[in-house]
């Protein structure tokens, strides 16, 4: 499955010259890491966020969000959020630091 690169390339300036960033295609698209975790990713024209589990009902209630089902399997912790949730460059920016504070906060890989 192909993703959106210039999604992707709006996510490589949110996040900038952060020491620990890698990227990696998995899931059918293309995940930013922090640290060997997995902050935010891009799969198809939709946004993953790893936010982790104490925040996952709130953001699951953003405009646009809604669980992040990898093979029909639920994963609690990651949303997928569809273009709507984050067509302002404020809502994206806003994702992208929620997923990078969050892999900020695990131990590195």
């Amino acid at each position: 499955m192909a993703y959106d690169e210039t999604l992707a390339e709006e996510i490589r300036a949110c996040i900038g010259a952060h020491p620990g960033l890698a990227e990696k295609e998995m899931f059918g698209g293309i995940a930013f890491m922090i640290g060997g975790n997995m902050a935010v990713g891009v799969s198809g024209n939709e946004l993953m966020v790893r936010v982790g589990k104490d925040a996952h009902d709130e953001a699951v209630a953003r405009p646009g969000a809604r669980i992040f089902d990898f093979g029909a399997r639920p994963m609690q912790g990651w949303v997928a959020v569809a273009p709507e949730g984050f067509a302002s460059d404020a809502d994206l920016r806003q994702w992208v630091r929620q997923g990078v504070a969050f892999a900020e906060g695990l131990p590195a890989k």
